[in-house]
């Protein structure tokens, strides 16, 4: 190796190849790149490290900069990566003098720093969309809290259920979630300013100042540490996923049930799609999309995980996520807001689902548990004579409500070997789908009353989950418009508290 410095230009398949994959991320960088330049610049002026005169051009261009869309701000991958290509646009407009911002900080440096600022913002915007989908998903619980119907497993009918019940139990995953979420905003909020390349700069005597001026709230110890580390952004990935988990479960449920076949609920027509063919037919445009995103979702987590797998130090391990992570986390923000707009409008047939429920022998459990508590039977025995039963009643095309004294009898002697002498009219709390869910009154049943309770319980979190997401995006504001007016003051007054000299 003759010397760090390479002689010509990139190849252009560099350029096309690798440049321009960078380069995509500039959208998502731009905002957060200006920031970190300004906190910067604003250090080095405050260490005397930058002149005068270069402080407050430096600050005009980042002005500049900052009022410039990305899109209008001409990055172009023949000059590189974002920050490479910024480069090339300071020094057109300032010759040497952009050479200053370089001071004691390496390029990835600015852009760890520019991707944690989007980050964290974006973070915030999807815990808020996942607390909508919990609220949405306990105020159709709290109205349909004694809404009979038959739950299912393996989608086949279980037990007598509530609708409002069903509804909660998809409100809690968005809870943890958006609670998970939370924690990585706290990470995405430690600072890797004056990291440098691996081990710190000998410009850069505290970090603390520059991590406050940009809403940091702690500063990541280890700098080797601070420029490499990313399992905050594979805690991220992991919980993207599992919020479009149950998203897609959810969705996937009420795709059957929306079916003719079912008929238990119907979408709200602004989430439909017709065919372009058949006049007849409606499609739930909205829940293929919410189950095609999850897929999608579970396929970028994987690519971030595969290019972590190697030694320590590498680009790749972030170049990749620059483009991938932020677009995981949008894609997720979407979805979550979909997914509320979807159940926020749903139509539930009552009598389509009480109908079916009364049609069938959900209640086989119940009798059960009653003919071994009446019967002395254990419950194995018991289990065996409900349903040879209930098969017999099937057979002849009568639901579990239509049990006789002779069906039973003849179930318990094919199963025990006699008669049970119980009259059915004594089971009739086991048999009745309502009375059923009124025993399930327990913290976390089915009965409207521990309804009421977890959609209490859901609504509390839900709000703690907004109020803490506000309040971050409200200290980040704070700090980034703090540092906007700094900058100001630089380029006004060659000072950054507006007390220029000469």
């Amino acid at each position: 190796m003759t010397g760090a410095v390479t002689s010509g230009g990139p190849a252009p398949e560099l350029i096309d190849g690798a440049y321009a994959y960078e380069l995509r991320t500039a959208a998502v960088m731009h905002d957060g790149l200006n920031l970190a330049d300004m906190a910067h610049l604003l250090q080095l002026v405050a260490d005397g490290i930058v002149p005068r005169a270069a402080s407050v051009e430096l600050a005009g261009a980042l002005q500049r900069a900052d009022g410039t869309a990305w899109s209008d701000f001409g990055y172009d991958a023949a000059g590189g990566e974002p920050y490479n290509s910024r480069e090339r646009r300071f020094e057109a407009e300032l010759g040497h003098g952009a050479g200053w911002l370089h001071a004691g900080r390496p390029r990835r440096e600015a852009t760890r720093v520019a991707f944690r600022l989007h980050l964290r913002r974006e973070v915030c915007m999807l815990v808020l969309a996942a607390a909508r989908l919990a609220a949405a998903l306990a105020e159709r619980g709290r109205e349909h809290r004694a809404t009979l119907f038959a739950d299912h497993t393996y989608l086949q009918p279980a037990q007598p259920s509530t609708v409002g019940h069903y509804l909660t139990s998809f409100a809690y995953p968005m809870l943890r979630d958006g609670e998970r979420l939370l924690g990585v905003v706290a990470w995405l909020n430690g600072s890797p300013c004056g990291a440098g390349a691996v081990n710190g700069s000998r410009l850069v005597a505290e970090r603390e100042g520059t991590a406050a001026a940009l809403g940091f709230d702690h500063v990541i110890v280890n700098t080797r540490d601070a420029m490499w580390q990313v399992d905050g952004l594979i805690e991220l990935g992991s919980t993207v996923a599992s919020l479009a988990c149950a998203q897609t479960s959810l969705a996937e449920d009420l795709e059957i049930w929306a079916s003719e076949e079912f008929g238990y609920v119907e979408l709200g027509s602004g989430y439909e799609r017709s065919s372009v063919l058949m006049p007849q037919k409606r499609n739930p445009y909205a829940l293929s999309m919410i189950r095609g995103m999850a897929g999608v979702l579970i396929g970028r987590l994987t690519g971030l995980l595969a290019v972590q797998k190697g030694p320590s130090a590498r680009s790749d391990s972030l170049i990749m996520a620059y483009g991938e992570v932020p677009t995981m986390v949008d894609e997720a923000r979407r979805t979550t807001e979909l997914t509320a707009g979807v159940v926020e409008t749903l139509t539930i047939d009552e009598a389509r689902l009480r109908e079916t429920l009364d049609a069938g022998s959900t209640q086989a459990t119940d009798l059960a548990d009653e003919l071994m508590r009446r019967c002395g039977l254990d419950y194995r025995r018991a289990y065996r004579v409900a349903g040879r039963a209930l098969r017999i009643l099937a057979d002849r095309g009568l639901p579990a409500g239509e049990l006789t004294s002779d069906v039973l009898d003849a179930a318990a002697v094919e199963v025990t070997g006699g008669p049970l002498a119980a009259d059915p009219g004594d089971l009739g709390d086991a048999l009745d789908p309502l009375a059923v869910v009124a025993t399930r009154s327990a913290v976390g049943g089915a009965a409207p009353a521990a309804v009421d309770e977890m959609v209490d319980e859901i609504e509390r979190r839900q709000r703690a989950l907004v109020a803490a997401a506000e309040a971050h995006l409200a200290r980040f504001l704070v700090a980034e418009t703090a540092l906007r007016e700094r900058l100001r003051a630089l380029a006004r007054d060659g000072s950054p508290d507006g007390g220029g000299s000469g």
